[in-house]
């Protein structure tokens, strides 16, 4: 899933370890979660729009599969 927290953290001028300290996942989340290797868990995407004071819609963006 494509989302826009690099760009997010990059307006902050935050490291990935520091935004892993902040919500409580590894830096190796992080990388991920930007590289789209992972799908946040719906726990740490509430986290994330938290700390960004974003919504998760305006996070993450969700892209239907095609059947």
């Amino acid at each position: 899933m494509k989302n826009h927290i690099q760009a997010l953290r990059g307006d902050r001028r935050i490291t990935q370890q520091e935004l892993a300290d902040a919500v409580g996942v590894t830096r190796q989340t992080i990388i991920s979660l930007e590289n789209g290797r992972y799908n946040a868990s719906l726990s740490l995407a509430y986290k994330l729009a938290r700390y960004f004071e974003r919504t998760i819609e305006e996070l993450f963006i969700f892209e239907e599969e095609e059947s």
